[in-house]
């Protein structure tokens, strides 16, 4: 159970009637819990099967960046008992594009009542104070993500006017099965990774997706700085071709062992695949992926997994489905164009 002060409350005009419902800004840490029990709860229904724990929580609200949780979160109580929260921040595309992502997750035995919809109208508001305080010249819009399994979500933001605008697929390629081979070409080098090069690395994906769709620079020393906190940082397990002194492309593998325990599988990612633009089409990230299924195998994993934009303008997802990945989950990104205050009048001032 929960309980708040005056001070955290927020007052939606016409609210659902939902008998002891009430809406609160984020009070503190002591929240995250709470938080933990919607995800946990909403992961049947919406057949979620990444693993998250208080500690992945607390993680990432640590590492925050452009949100003030204080001012961009909304919980949803029902007699006092968190039912759902969702938050919203803004980050700027590299091609110039101001973007303010949000979500609302809610518990399924409370859909349907209008809760969700008034949260994200909500949160929907927020982006218009935001903009204020943070002007931006060039095209503002809202962002959202729905896995295909998350109807309740889906639903709810085709009704309050979210577009589809691309599409991203969860791949996986088994490891049962007889894996390719394709030797590292001559020219580059791949060797164990020391903590001393991380830096350099992350900087060397950070210009490699640099031309990608949405890219909104992910590879920050911020960010870096947060996965170097999570169990799933791993450098041993990645796989990174040099040339020289030269990074030339990647394989970053992760391990999310908790996932794994809870879904009772034996699964490896390869996540963030990539080649700098000097090296492309010699056939590197083609080997550096063998390599990473090879590895994956050795270890016991019985699968490999990793997400690609459907529309990857260096024909990602065709090397995919070439070294046996298939596409097992679809997600879609939505974006709504970010609505103005009205101008007042003379006669309103």
């Amino acid at each position: 159970m929960s309980s708040s002060t005056s001070s955290h409350l927020i007052q939606i005009s016409n609210p659902p009637d939902v008998e002891s419902l009430r809406f609160r800004r984020l009070r503190g840490s002591e929240d995250f819990p709470f938080m933990l029990a919607v995800i946990q709860a909403s992961k049947a229904v919406d057949k979620d099967d990444w693993s998250s724990s208080l500690e992945d929580i607390m993680r990432s609200y640590n590492h925050l960046r452009n949100c003030d949780p204080h001012q961009d979160m909304i919980f949803a109580e029902v007699a006092g008992q968190v039912v759902g929260y969702g938050r919203i921040w803004w980050e700027d595309e590299r091609k110039g594009t101001r973007l303010y992502p949000l979500f609302v997750h809610l518990m399924p035995a409370w859909r349907g009542q209008g809760i969700r919809q008034v949260m994200l109208g909500h949160l929907e508001q927020r982006a218009i104070q935001i903009s204020e305080q943070h002007p931006h010249e060039g095209e503002q819009t809202l962002q959202a993500s729905a896995g295909e399994t998350e109807a309740d979500w889906t639903q709810l933001l085709k009704r309050s006017g979210f577009t589809p605008v691309r599409w991203e697929y969860e791949m996986l390629r088994s490891l049962e099965e007889d894996l390719p081979v394709h030797p590292i070409p001559e020219e580059f080098d791949v060797r164990p990774v020391h903590e001393h090069e991380v830096e350099q690395i992350w900087a060397a994906a950070s210009e490699a997706f640099a031309d990608h769709w949405g890219e909104t620079d992910w590879f920050t020393p911020a960010t870096l700085a947060e996965w170097q906190e999570s169990p799933r940082y791993l450098p041993r397990l990645w796989q990174v071709a040099w040339q020289g002194d030269d990074v030339a492309g990647m394989v970053l593998n992760e391990l999310n062992e908790r996932e794994n325990e809870e879904a009772n599988r034996k699964r490896g990612y390869t996540e963030t695949i990539c080649v700098r633009r000097p090296w492309r089409g010699r056939g590197l990230a083609k080997a550096l992926i063998s390599r990473s299924l090879h590895m994956w195998q050795d270890k016991g994993m019985l699968e490999a997994c990793l997400g690609v934009d459907a529309e990857n303008e260096q024909g990602a997802l065709q090397l995919y489905k070439n070294l046996g990945y298939k596409v097992s989950k679809t997600f879609t990104t939505y974006r709504k164009a970010l609505a103005k205050r009205p101008e007042k009048s003379e006669e309103t001032q």
